[in-house]
Parts: C-alpha cells; sequence; structure tokens
C-alpha cells in the first residue's frame, strides 16, 4: 500500500510502498476514506514530542473495515467508522474514572509496529494510528461505526479535532447555558471549542485570533464576538462584554506558553481557564500563582476532551445531522496523499481550518 513516511525530522514526507501486517486479535484493518491534517502530527514530525524514524503519522480519519481479528466484537467487515488515536481497555485505573485518553494498559500494537517499509524495516506506528497511508492496523477500541450519510472528510474530523475540543467543553468545563465563554486561537481546535460553546448555550461567546479571516470562520461557526489582539485590547474588551468580571471560562487553543498566560487575565474570579492546545515538550509559562489561589482561579488540562468514543461520538454525529454541528465548512481543501507535502505546508502557514488527504476517487 501506499504511505507517506518521515524519515527524518524536519524533512519532507515521501510517499511508497509499505507493508502492513494483518490484524490479531482485537485489532481491525480499516481501508481509509479520509484523513485530515492536525497540527499534533507536524509537532510530532517536527520533533516536537520527541519520538523515533522513521514512521507514518496521521491519526485523523475515517474508511470502512476490511478485515477483524479474533475477538473484535465492536464493528464487522464492511462497517463504516471513524478511526482516533484513543486506545483503551474499559477497565484499568483511568478507564475506569471515565479518563479513556489516559488509559494505562499496554497493548501489543504499542510494542510492536504492524507497518514495515519495503526493505522490512519497522516503520514507527505514529500516534497510535499510521493514518497517512491506504490503511491501517488498530487496536477495535480505536474504532467507532458511524452512519453512511456522514461524508467520509467531515466524518474524519469527528476523529481528533472536534472531539477534543467539544469534549474539553463539554467533559471538562462543563459549560452551562448562559456563560460567557472565550476562546483563543481560532484553528481546527479552537473553532470547535467555539461550536462546542454555542451548543451548550453560551451567552457570550468570544473567538480571539491574531488572524481576521479566522475570527471570520469563527463567527460563522457560533461565535458571538470577534477579537484581534492587533486592533484591540482584549483585556479591555472581555472585561467590556462581561461586565467588567471577565469570562467564566477561557479555552487556550493555542500551543503556546504566551497564550496560557495570557488566558489566565482573562478568566473571572472563580472561573476556570482550560488547556486544550498542547505545547512542545519543555515550554514552561510563567504566572502569578498567588493569584490563582485568591481568585479562586482553576487552571486546568483537557487530554482528547476526556472522551469515550461510545457515548461522546454519536451525539456528535446527530447534531451533524440536525445542522447545529459544522463539519463540512471546516474543511479547507482536499487533496489525494501524493499532494501531503503542500497540504502540510498550507496548515503551517495558517492557510487552512483542515486540509483532508483523501483515498477515494
Amino acid at each position: 500500500m501506499k504511505a507517506a513516511v518521515c524519515r527524518e525530522f524536519g524533512a519532507p514526507l515521501s510517499v511508497e510502498e509499505v507493508g502492513l501486517a494483518d490484524p490479531e486479535s482485537y485489532e481491525v484493518r480499516v481501508k481509509l476514506s479520509a484523513c485530515a491534517i492536525c497540527h499534533s502530527d507536524i509537532t510530532y514530525m517536527d520533533g516536537g514530542w520527541g519520538g523515533s524514524l522513521p514512521a507514518v503519522f496521521g491519526h485523523e480519519a475515517a474508511g470502512v473495515v476490511e478485515q477483524i481479528g479474533n475477538g473484535v466484537t465492536r464493528v464487522a467487515v464492511g462497517d463504516t467508522v471513524v478511526v482516533t488515536l484513543l486506545r483503551s481497555c474499559g477497565d484499568c485505573y483511568y478507564c475506569s474514572k471515565d479518563h479513556h485518553s489516559l488509559c494505562e494498559t499496554i497493548f501489543p500494537l504499542d510494542t510492536t509496529s504492524p507497518l514495515q517499509d519495503r526493505y522490512g524495516k519497522t516503520l514507527g506506528h505514529g500516534l497510535r494510528t499510521g493514518a497517512f497511508a491506504e490503511q491501517v492496523v488498530v487496536h477495535e477500541s480505536q474504532v467507532l461505526g458511524i452512519p453512511t450519510s456522514v461524508p467520509m472528510t467531515s466524518a474524519a474530523l469527528l476523529s481528533c479535532g472536534v472531539i477534543t475540543a467539544f469534549g474539553a467543553v463539554k467533559n471538562v468545563a462543563r459549560v452551562v447555558p448562559g456563560s460567557s465563554v472565550a476562546t483563543i486561537g481560532t484553528g481546527g481546535i479552537g473553532l470547535n471549542c467555539i461550536q462546542g460553546a454555542a451548543i451548550c448555550g453560551s451567552k457570550v461567546n468570544i473567538a480571539i485570533d491574531l488572524v481576521d479571516e479566522k475570527i471570520q470562520a469563527a463567527l460563522r461557526l457560533g461565535a458571538t464576538h470577534g477579537i484581534n489582539p492587533v486592533n484591540s485590547d482584549i483585556k479591555d474588551e472581555i472585561e467590556r462584554l462581561t461586565d467588567g468580571r471577565g469570562a467564566d471560562y477561557v479555552f487556550v487553543a493555542a500551543g503556546s506558553a504566551t497564550a496560557v498566560e495570557q488566558a489566565l487575565t482573562l478568566v473571572r474570579r472563580a472561573g476556570m481557564v482550560i488547556l486544550v492546545g498542547m505545547t512542545a515538550e519543555g515550554v514552561t509559562a510563567q504566572f502569578k500563582t498567588l493569584n490563582l489561589a485568591n481568585d479562586a482561579i482553576q487552571l486546568v488540562g483537557s487530554k482528547m476532551g476526556q472522551t469515550h468514543l461510545d457515548t461522546d461520538i454519536p451525539p456528535l454525529v446527530e447534531y451533524y445531522l440536525d445542522g447545529s454541528l459544522k463539519l463540512d465548512e471546516l474543511v479547507s481543501e482536499c487533496y489525494p496523499l501524493e499532494g501531503i507535502n503542500d497540504a502540510i505546508t498550507a496548515v503551517k502557514e495558517g492557510q487552512a481550518l483542515r486540509n483532508v488527504i483523501v483515498f477515494d476517487s
């Protein structure tokens, strides 16, 4: 099969033939239809989180089940599914606490990659998925069936960007109707924080970004106000919109220490700052610790929106089908696998909300 292989940090991806092992027990082979470009793939490829190369990255995908291993009961051959990086046992300490993204079980796929290059050398199974390829083999917990009425290019977005952001809003922050919400960074994650806040009934839903076009996209997707710090003082504007108090919730959707520091100046007393975007390894932020205690500010991290696929994705599908959740509008452009370098470059340069690699004609 064809796959995009990254052989050194920062190097262009090459498309070449890759071998893929048959699924073992509790594993599933999926023929992919679409895989979106997520910033997490780019951070890994650029060495921001370490790891080893060569590897096949990509993890925000959707396709059709082609083969299943012994013991698989979640899906059957022919099912249309989303494919995620979330691999969980359902029984460990963290799974029992509904933190499936923190599952501590070691799976066979965690120790042995199913991928090899044309010379028989093992390739890294990037982000536990390796979806910049025509097919993937993943654990059955990483897939969930969805209706065929959802286009594959839109379904792929549910696998990471949407569940990460919407879960941060609904599962972690538990945004309540009538609240005020500010989101720093309106890329793929930030726009879905804004959509999630709108669906949860926020009264004031503020998008903050340095790019006017992204603010306009946020306004189309549920934001009530947009602020570009180049043109306005963010703190003054948010206080004006929140009776001088600050926002009830501030979502940091940018992987930036500066954004974290800024968020703590925009939240009200007893409000919550939620870190959704992930920085590169080793990045640190500075803030006055006294303010957190004195103002009772909650600073929390959100890993993949504390998502449980079985309970969180079906409502999102319903929101999409009834028009409440916009997915088609998030797809900037579709590329064949051979055009993946151009797709990634456009994302890096801020020219796209979500570019998608498509494998079907």
